[in-house]
């Protein structure tokens, strides 16, 4: 009886993964060329910036289906790491942008992921974002303004 029972289970759940069909007409999430490397990976490379920089990017996509495109969840691999994605549907044929924060005050290489989840066919979709954080050069010292009248010297006093 358990034989003839586990082997209706399974004979039920292979019907219904094979009676699935994909919707031809789903939403298709496009992320423009300028984040994706030769490789077909969507990725940023800050390259190398100074500690305490603007640490902001963008990756640019499109609806490329024919259902409007619902950005569900967007996470990162760390809280160093902070997406802020369009709550909003994007209709077909219409461009957003999901932009990052990465926080630049820790020194050293950048190797950070942002998963993408929606309801697009091709979903889920991960971001990478890459760089080196390096300490600013202070090899300038600043100048000093001196005001009328004063002296250099007078500084030091």
């Amino acid at each position: 009886m358990k034989k003839l029972l586990i082997l209706m289970i399974v004979l039920t759940t292979g019907f219904g993964v094979y009676a699935q069909k994909e919707n031809k007409n789903a939403a298709i999430i496009t992320f423009d060329k300028s984040v994706v490397d030769d490789k077909g990976n969507i990725a940023y490379d800050y390259g190398t910036i100074y500690q305490n920089s603007d640490g902001k990017c963008e990756f640019k996509f499109t609806n490329t289906g024919k259902e409007p495109l619902v950005l569900s969840k967007v996470r990162s691999s760390c809280g160093c790491t902070v997406p802020s994605w369009p709550r909003k549907p994007i209709l077909p044929g219409k461009s957003e942008s999901i932009k990052v924060k990465y926080d630049t005050k820790r020194l050293g290489t950048i190797h950070k992921s942002i998963s993408i989840y929606s309801n697009a066919s091709n979903s889920p979709q991960i971001a990478r974002i890459k760089g080196k954080i390096i300490v600013p050069e202070t090899n300038t010292l600043p100048e000093k303004n001196f005001s009328k009248g004063a002296s250099p010297s007078a500084d030091n006093k």
